[in-house]
């Protein structure tokens, strides 16, 4: 189908410029101490800088906001800096807030007119392939008011009834149908006035922005995920997220 040809959702043109937001904001206790979790280092480069290149090599991503720690703003805006990015998309720092949920909206009011295709996406996920940030931006250009990359799960799920303490005993009381349950990953691809609408109506405390549109009562689709756009949460993931960048720089002769 062509751009001419294609709908898109109220108010975003098919050809529209695209901007990506990525709060950078958290700490990632779960990673140790040490620095912010999107500061902590992958090959030598911080995986914000990974994660902000990830979503330039689309090539219909114009603008990254990156959402900073409320007192580290100036701190991103060097380190950003003195790494090569695309000379074709630009970059703006904002401070942050104090929840996920907060610097997404704040990132939001950052942007300028329009760009009316908005990705959101975790810096906690560096590698995440082109091939998923283009798929992601694709739905949306096709009239999807919000799109999420998702794989299927490998694993069996149980629900629990929560322990009365930590380390306790859970009670199983379910097994849903892995089948119809999916892994959601970032970027999350959305038109912008939903997005924006979401985020001046939910007041709950979510952990992904298409959740929001959700309660919208809006329609959110998946569209196929990767591996490699895992989270970086823990030491392991590191480890995983090192190996990744050896085998692409083995692969790409460099």
């Amino acid at each position: 189908m062509s751009d001419e040809s294609r709908p898109s959702p109220a108010g975003a043109q098919p050809s529209a410029p695209v901007a990506a937001v990525i709060p950078a904001a958290g700490r990632g206790v779960r990673l140790g101490p040490g620095a912010p979790k999107a500061l902590r280092t992958l090959n030598g480069t911080p995986m914000l800088v990974h994660a902000v290149r990830a979503m330039a090599a689309s090539r219909a991503v114009s603008l990254v906001v990156v959402v900073a720690p409320p007192d580290g703003a100036a701190e991103v805006k060097s380190l950003l800096d003195a790494h090569a990015l695309p000379e074709r998309t630009d970059f703006v720092v904002v401070p942050g807030g104090e929840s996920r949920q907060e610097s997404v909206r704040l990132g939001l009011a950052a942007l300028p007119p329009g760009h009316d295709i908005v990705l959101v996406h975790d810096a906690a996920r560096p590698l995440v392939p082109v091939d998923t940030v283009d798929a992601v931006i694709e739905a949306v250009r096709d009239g999807a008011p919000a799109v999420v990359p998702a794989l299927p799960l490998a694993d069996t799920v149980k629900q629990v009834e929560p322990a009365a303490e930590p380390g306790a005993a859970e009670p199983v009381v379910a097994t849903p149908d892995r089948s119809l349950l999916r892994a959601v990953q970032t970027p999350q691809g959305f038109d912008r006035a939903t997005l924006v609408r979401a985020h001046e109506t939910v007041t709950d405390n979510v952990t992904d922005d298409a959740s929001m549109v959700e309660q919208l009562g809006e329609r959110v689709v998946a569209v196929p995920g990767h591996e490699e756009a895992f989270k970086v949460t823990r030491p392991l993931d590191l480890v995983l997220a090192e190996a990744v960048l050896a085998r692409r720089r083995l692969n790409d002769g460099f």
